[in-house]
C-alpha cells in the first residue's frame, strides 16, 4: 500500500518569493498527476493536528509564540516567515505526519507531502523555515499507539537539529542523518552521538559538498543498514528534504532524482526485514524539477520494489571514505560493523 498524505491549505502558508513557498507542492503535485500515480495509490487529506499533540514535543511558549507571530504576520525569525494563515498550515503539516503513520500502522508506505517543514524546530525555537517538528510529533505519535522504536532517517542537506535535540536522550528513537558539513545549522558533528541513556543512538555522517549518488549509497551500506539491523525499529519515518539534489540551489551535494530512488529502495529493504511500516515526510528541496522528481523516484521506489547493487570501495570517493571509517570508528562502541552483524 502507498498513500500520499497532502491537504491544500498547505498553499496558504504564504511566504511570498522565500525559497520555500506554495510552488514547491504545486510542482511535486503537478508531477503525481502528469505521471498518473493517483490512478492506482490513494491521495489522503489530514486533519490538523491538535495542541496537545504538538505539545508532546514543544513547549507551550513556543506553541503560543508561533500562534502570535502567525496572526501578526510577523517572521520568527530571518529564515522562518509566516503569513495569518501559516499557524492552520503548521498544524496540518504536523497532521500530515501524523496521518502518514497512520497509513502503514498495517504495513506500506507514506508521504506526506506537507509544508512548512519541521526538521530544524526546537522544542522552545522556530528555525530554518520550520515551525513545529513534524517528525518528531509523528514519532511521538507512533509511540503512543504502542509502537516502541521508532528510525528516523534524514537525508535532508541540512542537518536536523531540532530532531536530533529532541531524542538526544532518548534509546527508543533512533536518529540518522546525512548531511553537508560544514552548512547551516552547523550542527551533526559524527562526536555527536546522544547522552544518558541515548548515548549511541544518534548517529551523524557528515560529508563535504560534492558527495554523490555512490557516495550515499556507500554510506547506506556501511553504516545505515547494520546499525538499522540490530536497531530493528518498530516504524521507520524518513525526513525527506531532496535539497541535497545537484540542482537544488540551497545545497552543495550532487545527487540525482534516481540517488533518492535508491535510497528510498534501501529504507525499504531494512522495513521489509524490520517493521514493514515507513512513512516518509517531506522537509526541503527548492529546485522545483528537481523536488517534484525526486518525489516521484522516492514513491517509485516502494511500487516497483528494485533491487540495488551497493557500490564497491573504488567507485566511492576518498573523503567518504575516510568519513565513513570515522563514523564506524566513534559509532562502534555501540554498534557492531562486522559482516555477519
Amino acid at each position: 500500500m502507498i498513500s500520499v498524505i497532502y491537504h491544500p491549505d498547505y498553499l496558504k502558508h504564504d511566504t511570498c518569493t522565500h525559497p520555500e513557498n506554495p510552488k514547491r507542492l504545486v510542482a511535486i503535485m503537478g508531477m503525481l498527476k502528469k505521471k498518473k500515480f493517483f490512478e492506482k495509490h490513494s491521495l489522503v487529506t489530514p486533519e490538523p493536528a491538535d495542541i496537545p499533540r504538538i505539545g508532546s514535543v514543544h513547549e507551550p511558549e513556543h506553541i503560543k509564540k508561533v500562534e502570535e507571530h502567525c496572526r501578526a504576520g510577523i517572521p520568527l525569525d530571518f529564515d522562518t516567515v509566516v503569513s495569518k494563515e501559516s499557524f492552520n498550515a503548521a498544524l496540518l503539516a504536523a497532521g500530515g505526519a501524523i496521518r502518514s503513520v497512520d497509513e502503514v500502522l498495517e504495513g506500506g508506505m507514506s508521504f506526506a507531502l506537507v509544508r512548512p517543514p519541521g526538521h530544524h524546530a526546537k522544542p522552545n525555537r522556530a528555525m530554518g523555515f520550520c515551525m513545529f517538528n513534524n517528525v518528531a510529533i509523528a514519532a511521538r505519535y507512533a509511540q503512543s499507539l504502542g509502537i516502541a522504536r521508532v528510525l528516523v532517517v534524514d537525508w535532508d542537506v541540512h542537518h536536523g537539529n531540532g530532531t536530533q535535540d529532541m531524542f538526544y536522550s532518548d534509546p527508543s528513537v533512533l536518529y540518522f542523518s546525512i548531511h553537508q558539513y560544514p552548512w547551516f545549522p552547523g550542527t551533526g558533528r559524527l562526536d555527536e552521538v546522544g547522552e544518558g541513556e541515548g548515548t549511541g543512538y544518534n548517529i551523524n555522517v557528515p560529508l563535504t559538498a560534492g558527495a554523490n549518488d555512490i557516495d550515499y549509497l556507500y554510506v547506506f551500506k556501511k553504516v545505515l543498514v547494520p546499525i538499522a539491523l540490530q536497531f530493528r525499529p518498530d516504524i521507520i519515518l524518513v525526513s525527506a528534504g531532496q535539497d541535497a539534489h545537484a540542482d537544488d540551489p540551497l545545497g552543495g551535494m550532487e545527487l540525482t532524482s534516481a540517488g533518492f530512488g535508491n535510497m528510498a529502495a534501501v529504507v525499504r529493504e531494512i522495513a521489509d526485514i524490520t517493521c514493514k511500516r515507513t512513512a516518509f515526510v517531506l522537509e526541503g528541496g527548492y529546485n522545483l524539477y528537481a523536488l517534484a522528481d525526486s518525489v516521484f523516484e522516492i514513491l517509485r521506489a516502494f511500487e516497483d520494489k528494485r533491487d540495488i547493487s551497493f557500490p564497491e570501495r573504488n567507485e566511492v570517493s576518498k573523503a567518504v571514505l575516510e568519513r565513513v571509517n570515522e563514523v564506524m570508528e566513534v559509532q562502534k562502541h555501540w554498534w557492531d560493523f562486522s559482516p555477519l552483524a
